[in-house]
């Protein structure tokens, strides 16, 4: 199940509303833990359970990590911490990289090893990290063991940020699972959130994912190559930040407050400020659990080096169980590492808007990387975009895809930049405010209203970062 479907909004949400707020305070984190289970075991009824192992297995690790501290036996905690990191990366690479491994082996060597075609838990990489970054944190003695398993059970499963983030650490919201507030204020902003990240999804981002998936299957000429990586580019943005928004939005509807996953990442001026405004829970998780200890930028250049490499393949190895995500998280090492210790500094002294087009011309091009699995294919595309190659420059196909879709196009680039916090803030300084109160409102509902007829006569919904 997700989110942007009508079983979701009319069914699902408005039961688990009206049975989280009917429930005693003692009860909200118990009827919580339930409907979460019930949200995954609707798309995964059988892999449920490796949620719930994970659940079981990473609490008693903490309870044992603090016990151990507590009684100065820190070997004894190390192990259990070896044991919960290991355990949750065993089950990772079973589900998620088996058959990437035995491709490898049966293509480098004369073995037939027989594939295991498993299908992939939804989720398993977002819950998976948030488990293990528990562990560690309580290793660090950054925070308390959570004696209560539904509470730490509520923390693991919480359905609003489950299958597709943001990745949320136990840290920022341990206090929330046992006090938050729930208020009218606090649930109309979680509502509006959550219409803002359907509008992303269903009329932006499905409907520009449409005009990509006709580029990306016929025959290329060097403008619709670019076009097409445009498309992508827009729709993996407002695919994956919509859905983030609508996480949000729900975390608000249940008294939480998760921080914010994406910070208008198009608007960067270098790669380094980009992925400080892209997938931030992500970014978060490797700098602090394996960038840092690994020993960050402390023990010189080589080793810095040799450091964000790891991290870089590793971050494009979570994004998926193919060779194109190991080259597009390698392709942005490379140039953040540059951009560190080479031209950062010079690329400040430019005008600003050669930063922002040197940002984005290398994001659109890190994207088709990430968007197409086969080697072969991905190959001719980036040729075609380069114009290597005897391919024309445009054709009439390319124009008339273009012209047909130009408004779509021009909505997309405008909804990626500042222009709707400067609207806010204007209309924040505007005197009559019951007529703004009205007008946005109505937008509100006119961006739900329309979401919703696009959902119920469309056959084109996916969710890129579904299978992650």
């Amino acid at each position: 199940m997700i989110f942007s479907t009508p079983i979701f909004i009319f069914l699902f949400l408005p039961c688990i509303l009206a049975v989280y707020y009917i429930s005693p305070s003692k009860l909200k984190n118990t009827s919580l833990f339930l409907a979460s289970l019930v949200f995954y075991a609707w798309g995964e009824p059988v892999y449920v359970s490796i949620m719930l192992f994970s659940t079981v297995f990473d609490y008693i690790n903490g309870l044992s990590i603090e016990k151990f501290k507590s009684q100065k036996k820190y070997n004894k905690a190390k192990l259990v911490l070896i044991i919960s990191i290991a355990g949750n990366l065993a089950i990772l690479f079973f589900f998620k990289y088996s058959n990437f491994l035995i491709s490898n082996i049966n293509q480098l060597t004369t073995l037939n090893i027989t594939p295991l075609d498993l299908k992939l838990p939804i989720g398993i990489s977002f819950y998976t990290f948030q488990t293990m970054s528990y562990t560690i944190d309580v290793y660090r003695g950054e925070v308390k063991a959570q004696r209560n398993i539904i509470d730490f059970g509520t923390f693991v499963s919480l359905f609003p940020q489950l299958v597709a983030g943001p990745i949320v650490r136990y840290k920022t919201i341990a206090e929330q699972l046992k006090h938050r507030v729930s208020s009218i204020n606090k649930f109309s902003e979680g509502v509006q959130r959550f219409i803002i990240g359907m509008g992303k999804k269903v009329l932006l981002a499905n409907n520009i994912g449409i005009l990509w998936e006709q580029i990306s299957n016929s025959d290329l000429t060097i403008a619709s190559a670019w076009l097409g990586a445009i498309c992508f580019s827009l729709q993996i943005y407002f695919d994956f930040s919509g859905y983030s928004d609508m996480a949000i939005g729900l975390g608000k509807m249940f008294g939480f407050d998760f921080l914010e996953n994406f910070t208008l990442p198009y608007i960067s001026k270098s790669i380094t400020e980009f992925w400080r405004r892209w997938h931030i829970s992500l970014g978060t998780w490797f700098k602090e659990y394996v960038y840092i200890p690994l020993g960050g930028s402390r023990e010189g250049k080589k080793k810095l080096i040799i450091n964000m490499l790891i991290v870089w393949a590793l971050t494009g190895l979570w994004h998926g169980a193919n060779w194109n995500f190991v080259f597009w998280g390698m392709y942005f090492g490379i140039l953040l590492i540059l951009e560190k210790l080479v031209f950062l500094k010079w690329l400040k002294r430019l005008p600003n808007f050669v930063q922002h087009f040197y940002t984005l011309f290398l994001v659109v091009v890190s994207w088709v990387i990430f968007a197409i699995d086969d080697t072969s294919k991905l190959k001719i595309y980036l040729q075609t975009m380069f114009g290597l190659g005897n391919v024309p420059l445009i054709d009439n196909q390319t124009i008339y895809l273009f012209c047909t879709n130009i408004f779509l196009i021009i909505i997309c680039i405008v909804a990626s930049t500042r222009l709707q916090s400067i609207i806010n803030t204007k209309l924040m300084n505007f005197r009559h405010e019951g007529l703004i109160y009205t007008v946005k409102n109505i937008c509100y509902i006119t961006i739900f209203i329309v979401s919703i007829c696009f959902l119920i006569g469309a056959s084109y919904n996916p969710f890129l970062y579904f299978r992650f």
